[in-house]
């Protein structure tokens, strides 16, 4: 028996050495890991049946308890039986592969065994065969109801069925003394052995397994790193220079010899291999891109004639090109090249086609934020064309009267109107402007309300230094502070006081405009900001902009709050976040 468990053992050995070189199989690793459509259910068939059949010829020959160490066996005289591990494949492809790769590769193995002959012949085809239907459905059981195929499990189940097969040899051998002794000799040896056997196996396929999930969590980590580094560009639209950065972020992070962005017209970048005729600005160079522009397909080429480049010295050798879609519209197409086809696996492949619908997806928020930015222009305007008639009026009313009184007033007053309207016509042109700027707009605007009503009100302003060239958009303090002044203070009989508070805290940009005047009722503040409420002293309409300003300009991210008390006053707070990514910033 021990020479017997120590053959076993080799034998097993076999069937693991052979299992290991075929897990270094791309197709093999394929089929392990993929769910099984018909032909791949086949092809397990086919393998697990195989190596029933190589369990077969490398059996040991039994003959009333003794060994026949012949290596390669093609027949068994009639009293002879075989100790092989022919179950432990027919185990594994069940359990993985479901009832049709059981029975199918039970088939194949345990009819090949009933043509080796010997006493035991009938009796092990149809344990072959069973192990095969009985592996399948407990396999397939356990799937059903969401557990994996354990190497645990698996084991389990192999040295039942191996025990089953003993019982077997036991219920249709004869003479029933010959199939006694058989069994007790060959019973612990094969049982055993089948199981180790099984759980090497096993270990072999779940290292397949895991090496697929380590390579999707690699791809996905490579993917939202590349889709974070080109985020900011791709909000920018597809440009030259944008395209370039994207281009030269991709061929840093991804395999490809060359990367490729272009328009539906021209090439916008190029950068790596083939620089030197696939140039931007020209038209694209390849048959390949046309097709992908007009087709709206993705493209995979894997010969230098399939990507149908003119260049007759070109060094790309394959090629994936994917459109870019706006609205199910194809922009343009991103393109990444080998000069290897190896290197263009399932993997890049896969790669390459989610960042497309990445890519896709960044474009079309590009074009929501540009509409957004249109849309905030021309609520500015439509803000500036409430405010200037009646500002201006009161304004040159004061100014007018001064220049009788005091000339040189009058005319400082008329370099701050000046100022004040320039900086309303280039805000109208900004999304977002320096801080410097708001507050010199601020100033100018105050210079000139406080001529208007001298000794009514004075103002705080408390700014942390440093924080002049941050970014904030337009319109953003001014109409504030002029509600401050009109709302916070009328017909009052004291001096007011108005601070105002700019500082950095928890990389937030807070702005803080804070009066002591009369404060807002409770009822109303629930509505300020979110919509434009009727009232006769003023419906809400600065606040209601600004909150929407900010909320369309950083997706939400920034906020407006209003906390007032009666006769305490009110304080207006702005959070705005440093270093938002991807905001549109054009210059005047």
């Amino acid at each position: 028996m021990f020479n017997l468990a120590a053959l076993m053992l080799e034998k097993v050995g076999i069937i693991v050495i052979v299992a290991f070189l075929l897990s270094q199989m791309k197709s093999f690793r394929h089929i392990i890991q993929t769910k099984h459509k018909t032909n791949e259910r086949i092809l397990l068939i086919l393998l697990f049946g195989a190596f029933g059949i190589i369990s077969n010829y490398t059996g040991v020959e039994v003959h009333y308890n003794s060994i026949n160490r012949a290596t390669w066996l093609s027949e068994l005289e009639h009293e002879s039986a075989l100790a092989n591990t022919r179950v432990m494949g027919v185990v594994i492809g069940g359990v993985l592969g479901g009832p049709i790769v059981g029975v199918g590769a039970g088939l194949v193995a345990g009819i090949h065994r009933y043509t080796l002959g010997g006493f035991t012949a009938f009796s092990c085809g149809i344990s072959t065969i069973l192990a095969g239907i009985i592996a399948g459905y407990f396999g397939s059981k356990r799937k059903q109801m969401g557990n994996q195929i354990t190497a645990g499990f698996a084991v389990m189940i192999g040295m039942i069925l191996e025990s089953v097969q003993m019982l077997l040899i036991l219920v249709f051998a004869k003479p029933f003394e010959q199939a006694w002794s058989l069994v007790q000799f060959i019973s612990v040896p094969m049982i055993f052995g089948n199981g180790l056997g099984t759980l090497l196996f096993m270990f072999i396929i779940r290292a397949i397994k895991r090496d697929k999930e380590l390579t999707r969590a690699i791809q996905t980590n490579q993917a939202f790193l590349i889709a974070d580094q080109t985020l900011p560009y791709f909000r920018q639209g597809l440009s030259f220079v944008s395209c370039r950065e994207i281009a030269e972020i991709m061929l840093k992070l991804t395999q490809a010899d060359a990367v490729s962005v272009t328009d539906e017209k021209q090439v916008l970048a190029h950068v790596g291999a083939a620089s030197d005729h696939h140039i931007p600005k020209l038209k694209p160079e390849t048959g390949l891109t046309k097709k992908v522009l007009e087709f709206g397909m993705i493209s995979v080429a894997r010969s230098k004639n399939e990507i149908l480049c003119f260049h007759h010295d070109c060094p790309l050798e394959a090629a994936i090109v994917l459109p870019l879609k706006v609205k199910n519209k194809i922009v343009g197409t991103l393109k990444m090249y080998y000069t290897d086809p190896e290197k263009l696996d399932k993997v890049q492949q896969e790669l390459a086609e989610g960042l497309a619908n990445l890519f896709s997806t960044q474009l079309e928020l590009a074009e929501a934020e540009r509409q957004t930015k249109l849309l905030k222009d021309a609520e500015i305007k439509a803000l500036q064309a409430q405010i200037h008639p009646h500002f201006l009026f009161n304004s040159i009313n004061t100014i007018s009267a001064l220049c009788r009184t005091d000339a040189d007033k009058a005319r400082k007053l008329l370099l701050e109107l000046s100022s004040f309207f320039r900086g309303n016509l280039q805000g109208a042109r900004q999304m977002l402007l320096p801080l410097e700027r708001e507050l010199a707009n601020v100033r100018a605007y105050l210079s000139l309300e406080q001529t208007r009503f001298p000794n009514k009100y004075i103002v705080d302003f408390q700014i942390e230094p440093g924080l002049e060239e941050v970014l904030i958009p337009p319109f953003t303090l001014q109409p504030l502070v002029e509600n401050a002044i009109h709302y916070g203070f009328p017909r009052s009989k004291s001096e007011g006081k108005i601070t105002i508070q700019i500082f950095f805290e928890n990389n937030q940009l807070k702005i803080i405009v804070a009066d002591n005047g009369k404060g807002i009722p409770e009822e109303r503040i629930e509505v300020l900001g979110k919509q434009i409420v009727n009232s006769k002293k003023g419906n809400g309409t600065a606040i209601f902009n600004i909150n929407e300003r900010l909320k369309g300009i950083y997706n939400g991210q920034a906020y407006l709050t209003i906390n007032s008390q009666v006769d305490h006053g009110t304080t207006v707070t702005i959070s705005i976040p440093h270093d938002y990514k991807g905001v549109f910033v054009q210059n005047a």
